[in-house]
C-alpha cells in the first residue's frame, strides 16, 4: 500500500470514526483485491465482478462488525486498478475498498456471547477454553456452574458421545436440591445451541420433561468434532448455551425474575510437572498412629489440595492395602465456588529400582463445606500391604515412605 493511499484510508477514517450514520447501516458494499486474506465465511454473499476484485455484501447478521469495517475509499482512488464503476443515469453504485483490518476487527467470542446476553434472559453460556482437550479421551467432559431459571436450579454438560467417538454430545441436568424422593417432575422447552462468531446459530429445540428417572436431557450426537472445528472454534474455544421456557415443576419455587442471561468461562489448564508435582516424605512410617494421615496443602490452579493416606487401609482396602486419596480444599481466587476437574497420578515411589507404584485418576471435586467427603478422591486399594513390605520392591526403606501426587489438568471457572 503506497503511501497516498494509506492517507485517503487514514482521513477517511477519522471521519467514519465520528459518523455514526456507518453504526446504523445494515449494508456495506466491500472490496478485497484478490492478494489479500478473504475468508469468506464471515459473510453470506459473495459477487466475483473482475479479475483482480472481489466485492462482498456484509448482510444485517454481520452488524457485530465494528465500524472499522466503514474504513474505506472509493476503488476509483486505488493505485493498483483500472476498475472504474459504470456510468449510470441515476443513482450510479458506489464500491469502495477495506483494509484488512475489517478481518481483524471482529467481536470476540467473549464480547458475542455478552451481547447474547442482553436479549436471552432465560439463557445460560459457558465458554468453553481448551476445546482440543475435551475432545480427547483424557478429559472426556466438562460441566458449568449451576444456574438458576425459573425457580429451578440447572447444569449444562458437554461431553464425548458415547455412541460415536467422533461427536460431542450436550445435556441439560436438574440439579435442585428440591427434586429428591421419587415424586418430582419439572415439564419445560428449551434450546441448546453454539454460539457462531457470524451469522445464524447452530442450535436445536427441545420438549423437556425430567424427574427422578430421567435427571437430564438433550442430544447425544450434538455436533461432530469436524463441524465444531470447522465452524465454531475460534483459538480453541467455543461457546454453548441452553436458553429454557415454560417451566411447569409439580412442586413450589420461588421464581426471581431475571433481568439478562448468565454466562461463564470454563478453562482447561495444563500443568508442566515441575509446577504441578508434590512429593510427601513420611518417616518412622511403622509408629504412626490412627487410621488417617494428612500431608501439608499445597496449590495447583484455584484451589489448594493435600494427600490423605490411611496406612492399614479404609472402605475396600481396610486390612488388605494402603489407601491413597487426593482432597481439595478452599479455593485461592476470588471467583464461583463450583466444582473443579482435575486429571492426576496418585503414586508411591520405589526408593531402589524407580518402579514406582501410580495410577492416573479424573474426578469433578465438588465444593461442600459441610460434608467433606465428597471432596475426596483417589483408591481405597491403592497398594497391597504385602507389596508394600516386601524389601524388594523399594517403597518401604529404613521405614521411610515417599508418596506423591502429579496433577495435569485442572479446570478453573470465571464469570464473564
Amino acid at each position: 500500500m503506497n503511501n497516498s493511499f494509506r492517507n485517503k484510508i487514514h482521513e477517511q477514517s477519522k471521519e467514519n470514526l465520528s459518523d455514526d450514520r456507518h453504526k446504523k447501516s445494515d449494508r456495506t458494499l466491500i472490496v478485497f483485491n484478490r492478494k489479500t486474506p478473504l475468508y469468506f465465511y464471515f459473510f453470506e454473499q459473495v459477487r466475483y465482478i473482475t479479475g483482480s476484485i472481489y466485492i462482498l455484501i456484509e448482510t444485517p447478521s454481520s452488524r457485530n462488525l465494528p465500524i472499522y469495517s466503514n474504513i474505506c475509499i472509493p476503488i476509483s482512488s486505488h493505485p493498483n486498478t483500472n476498475y472504474r464503476p459504470k456510468k449510470r443515469k441515476k443513482n450510479p453504485p458506489t464500491v469502495y475498498l477495506t483494509t484488512i483490518i475489517l478481518i481483524m476487527g471482529l467481536l470476540s467470542l467473549e464480547d458475542t456471547i455478552k451481547e447474547k446476553l442482553k436479549d436471552r434472559k432465560n439463557a445460560h453460556f459457558m465458554l468453553v477454553d481448551g476445546m482440543s482437550k475435551l475432545l480427547t479421551e483424557k478429559v472426556k467432559n466438562c460441566q458449568s456452574l449451576d444456574f438458576q431459571v425459573s425457580g429451578v436450579k440447572w447444569r449444562l454438560v458437554i461431553r464425548l458421545s458415547r455412541g460415536r467417538k467422533d461427536h460431542l454430545s450436550f445435556v441439560l441436568e436438574i440439579t435442585d436440591e428440591k427434586c429428591t424422593g421419587s415424586t418430582w417432575d419439572v415439564k419445560f422447552n428449551f434450546k441448546i445451541g453454539i454460539v457462531p462468531q457470524t451469522g445464524p446459530d447452530y442450535c436445536f429445540v427441545l420438549v423437556g420433561h425430567q424427574n427422578e428417572k430421567k435427571r437430564s436431557q438433550g442430544l447425544a450426537n450434538f455436533i461432530s468434532h469436524t463441524d465444531l472445528k470447522e465452524r465454531f472454534l475460534v483459538n480453541d474455544k467455543a461457546g454453548f448455551y441452553a436458553e429454557i421456557s415454560d417451566v411447569q415443576p409439580n412442586f413450589p419455587v420461588t421464581r426471581i425474575p431475571r433481568t439478562m442471561g448468565t454466562a461463564e468461562r470454563f478453562k482447561l489448564i495444563e500443568f508442566s510437572p515441575k509446577n504441578s508435582r508434590f512429593t510427601w516424605k513420611i518417616t518412622q512410617f511403622s509408629s504412626f498412629d490412627g487410621e488417617e494421615h494428612s500431608s501439608y496443602e499445597f496449590t495447583v490452579g484455584p484451589r489448594r489440595w493435600k494427600l490423605v493416606m490411611y496406612p492399614k487401609g479404609n472402605g475396600d482396602g481396610k486390612g488388605n492395602s494402603l489407601s491413597l486419596y487426593l482432597f481439595a480444599s478452599d479455593y485461592v481466587t476470588n471467583g464461583p465456588k463450583g466444582g473443579t476437574l482435575a486429571i492426576y497420578k496418585l503414586r508411591v515411589l520405589d526408593q531402589l529400582n524407580r518402579n514406582h507404584c501410580e495410577t492416573e485418576c479424573r474426578y469433578w471435586f465438588p465444593y461442600n463445606p459441610v460434608n467433606q467427603m465428597d471432596s475426596l478422591w483417589g483408591r481405597p486399594k491403592f497398594l497391597p500391604l504385602e507389596e508394600l513390605h516386601k524389601s524388594s520392591r523399594g517403597f518401604l526403606v529404613n521405614d521411610q515412605i515417599y508418596i506423591g501426587v502429579e496433577i495435569s489438568i485442572v479446570s478453573t471457572t470465571e464469570y464473564l
